[in-house]
């Protein structure tokens, strides 16, 4: 299957260069928020902070986490406030019965708290603060003087524009972002007699402004570095799976770590994303509880200083030991010792029993569970008997779960290396032949079970002779994947009838 077409990097309006942080895919326009178009067309928001119709929050993640990301905001928020799931990301807007502007920055700004530091499936949390039609640069600037930016920053605070678009009409997002820079600095110049300075790498106050076709809005980035930065996982280089899709990936599946779930097995645990998370669910820990937020610095949240406490202590106060097992490990003991030392900066080495052994190899450690694992896609497999060259390279290069491309914030781009690993996943016969081996093992020992895969090939089922019961359409990065599910059943191992639809 071809490689979905990359979208426009958001371009950094300090540097002109595509920035790696920001929203994932572009946040979409939902038509609740912004209004019909092209009819009757939105009244300008004049001020984020006492605006006559309230703003919303916008919280941008991975294609195909859309609706998972709605279930779990109003899992965490409760039935008030409106949730409207949309392209690329969740809108939340204040509960229907708060009327006042007052009222709703109060909600917004709970909800905002509340979301940084308990939302697995969010790449980011931003708050709307202006929307407007737009035709050349000049609108852009007055988007940008829409807002009272006092409100928001003093002129000692840094600031950092990206920029995202779909189909805009207008030559240069980089000058786009600097008319939203310009902006930001005359209102406060105006105001105070003084201009901040940029910050392109850790700013105050993140800017993301998006255009479409008609329409410009702009956001305050609430949470600074991209949410799957749990704030224990060390600088390694090239990021291995992000968090936010093993979250995905278990709530996909139904598994929230509660004892009718049941124990899980990820046997190619690479850094351990899969398992850490897993773990941090069944014992409860709140995904943000170790990291800072960047509206930890904006003026409209220091009144809250009192509540974020509360809530974090609220958070720790829920934690609790493992409510089921949690099983990992890797053909490498280099990769198991890893894995293990980043169990142990996110609190769950006491949650998860780690044991480097062979994948095709592995005993079964019980008899019901779920198996869940991201295949080493992207690197060679040779198999020689065992499943040390399938997946044993990642320890002497020092990757691990993803191979030869990049996960990143901004999903929409495509890097060097990812049509390498979608080809050589689908086309290397030692591939297939440790697949097909892996389930012929899986058959025999883990009969009962339900096992969980990602991969970009879509012949995967063909290739392990085995019936997918399920298909969920996910995106790792910039590939398109499936998370297939496999129920293990004696004599399940045959020529497939045929392929399931797409969830």
């Amino acid at each position: 299957m071809p490689i979905k077409p990359p979208q426009r990097p958001r371009v950094s309006a300090a540097t002109g260069r595509p920035s790696g942080e920001g929203p994932g895919r572009a946040p979409a326009r939902p038509s609740s928020a912004m209004g019909p178009r092209p009819g009757a067309r939105p009244e300008p928001v004049a001020n984020a902070l006492a605006a006559d119709r309230p703003t919303a929050l916008y919280l941008s993640c991975a294609s195909g986490v859309e609706e998972l990301l709605a279930e779990e905001v109003r899992r965490i928020l409760g039935e008030g406030p409106i949730v409207i799931a949309s392209r690329g990301g969740v809108e939340v807007q204040a509960a229907a019965h708060l009327r006042t502007a007052e009222e709703c920055r109060a909600a917004l700004i709970d909800h905002t708290l509340r979301l940084n530091l308990e939302s697995r499936l969010a790449q980011r949390v931003l708050w709307r603060v202006a929307t407007r039609v737009y035709r050349h640069e000049d609108d852009i600037y007055a988007l940008g003087r829409q807002v009272n930016w006092s409100d928001w920053i003093t002129p000692r605070h840094t600031l950092r524009v990206d920029v995202t678009s779909r189909r805009s009409h207008l030559r240069s997002l980089n000058f786009a972002g600097l008319r939203i820079k310009d902006a930001v600095c005359d209102d406060l110049r105006e105001r105070t007699g003084e201009r901040p300075s940029v910050d392109t790498r850790h700013p105050d106050l993140g800017l993301v402004l998006y255009m479409d076709d008609l329409d410009a809005v702009l956001y305050v980035d609430t949470s600074g570095e991209a949410l799957f930065k749990r704030g224990w996982r060390e600088d390694t280089g090239e990021a291995p799976l992000k968090e936010t899709l093993a979250a995905a990936m278990l709530a996909a599946a139904g598994w929230h770590g509660r004892p009718e779930d049941g124990p899980l097995l990820d046997p190619c645990c690479g850094a351990g994303t899969i398992p850490i998370e897993a773990a941090q669910i069944t014992c409860n820990i709140a995904p943000g509880i170790q990291r800072r937020f960047a509206f930890e610095r904006l003026l409209p949240f220091r009144g809250a200083q009192a509540a974020w406490g509360l809530l974090k202590q609220a958070a720790r106060a829920r934690e609790c030991p493992p409510r089921v097992p949690i099983y990992a490990g890797d053909v490498a003991f280099r990769m198991t010792d890893f894995a293990t030392r980043n169990a142990e900066r996110a609190g769950v080495r006491h949650a998860i029993d780690f044991k480097t052994a062979d994948a095709l190899q592995r005993p079964v450690p019980c008899e019901r569970g779920l198996l869940m694992f991201n295949p080493p896609y992207g690197e060679r497999i040779d198999t020689k008997g065992s499943a040390r060259n399938a997946y044993g390279q990642r320890a002497e290069q020092g990757g691990d779960d993803a191979g030869g491309w990049r996960d990143d914030d901004n999903e929409g781009i495509a890097r060097p290396g990812v049509r390498v690993a979608r080809e050589a996943f689908q086309e290397d016969e030692a591939a297939a032949t440790f697949f097909q081996r892996l389930s012929s093992h899986w058959k025999k020992q883990y009969t009962g079970w339900t096992a969980w895969i990602l991969s970009p090939d879509m012949k995967l089922p063909s290739a392990m002779r085995l019936k997918e019961s399920r298909r969920v359409v996910m995106f790792n990065g910039p590939i398109e994947c499936r998370l297939f599910r496999f129920d293990l059943v004696a004599g399940s191992n045959k020529p497939r009838a045929g392929d399931a639809a797409d969830a």
